[in-house]
């Protein structure tokens, strides 16, 4: 009897490691829904790949997309918890929600800026480059669609205007609203230029209806785009951090697939992924693939020049701790496990 407890208890005691050691890293079993806004853009590559090979639901998170055709809405709508995850560009508007005292957090790159990569531009229409609109120094005196005032658009173009010794004051801004607003318009000659993203660039550019002038990311490194978490999700740390491992394994894909070019057949796949998403054909979104950090890491210190810019220029109002707005611990505990 006394030999039959024993096996029982190393049994019982057995059975209790196995589970513990089990449930450490698996996620629960009860399904998180996550609401994600988005824009149709080729820099939510690493989304649509998690979304795309179920790495979202190896972590249990149900993930219910919703687009959305201009930056602001979605930090809105992440800044008031109609959205869980907002993945899109930093502009003033987010800035301002977080120094007005909303909980929002940066968490994670979706996009910079890089040397060598095409993610944004400065373009041209055709009739103006053919009129001599061919460079940035030309640039004085036209008229520049971009989405809205305090936009990263906005941003884009003046910075890379103060490089060469202008300022927003030499262009005439235009503001449209949204993408597809600033495509008409350079396409029906109303504006001489904007600034426009992949795979917007290359799909004008093969259209005949516009003319590359300069990457941005040739100019000025820029942290663009991130995601950024609600005051309401940041609340459930378990879901940050599953979210952020299934995003972090769609980084290395991306970064494998489409910057270090290891695998055709894996930079196809990943292009055809993107087409999907972002209706466009495959070959304009090969032409157009921006970098993404390998990890999903921000440019943390680019938070604080971007806050600056905007102070200086107006577009913010009270002062904002860039500590208190990019949250780096979620992702850093992401990659630990």
């Amino acid at each position: 009897m006394k030999k039959l407890l024993l096996l029982l208890s190393a049994l019982c005691l057995a059975i209790l490691i196995a589970g513990c050691g089990g449930s450490k890293d698996e996620a629960p079993a009860a399904k998180t829904p996550v609401k994600l806004g988005m824009l149709r853009l080729t820099s939510s590559a690493p989304l649509f790949i998690a979304m795309d090979k179920g790495y979202f639901a190896e972590q249990n998170i149900e993930i219910q997309p919703e687009w959305f055709d201009a930056a602001h809405p979605i930090a809105v709508a992440t800044a008031s918890s109609k959205v869980d995850v907002g993945a899109t560009g930093i502009t003033a508007s987010l800035f301002n929600m977080a120094a007005g005292g909303q909980q929002l957090a940066i968490v994670a790159d979706k996009g910079r800026e890089e040397k060598g990569f095409p993610s944004s531009a400065l373009v041209a229409s055709a009739d103006a480059y053919a009129n001599g609109f061919t460079s940035l120094e030309s640039i004085k005196g036209k008229r520049i669609g971009i989405t809205q005032k305090g936009s990263t658009f906005h941003y884009m173009l003046g910075r890379m205007l103060e490089t060469k010794g202008m300022s927003l004051d030499d262009v005439e801004l235009v503001p449209l609203g949204k993408v597809s607003a600033v495509m008409a318009a350079l396409e029906g000659k109303q504006i001489d230029g904007a600034i426009l993203n992949e795979p917007n660039i290359t799909k004008m550019y093969s259209a005949g209806t516009a003319k590359l002038i300069v990457q941005v990311g040739d100019v000025i490194p820029y942290q663009t785009s991130a995601l950024f978490f609600s005051p309401e999700f940041m609340k459930n740390e378990n879901a940050n951090i599953r979210f952020l491992k299934a995003y972090t394994k769609a980084c290395n894909y991306y970064y494998d697939a489409a910057i270090e070019k290891k695998d055709p057949q894996k930079l196809d796949e990943v292009v055809g992924i993107i087409a999907k998403y972002v209706k466009a054909p495959a070959e304009d979104i090969k032409l157009g693939l921006p970098y993404i950090d390998r990890n999903g890491k921000l440019m943390a210190d680019d938070i604080k020049t971007q806050i600056d810019w905007y102070s200086s220029h107006g577009m913010m109002q009270g002062e904002l701790d860039p500590a208190k707005v990019a949250n780096t611990a979620l992702l850093e505990k992401a990659l630990a496990k």
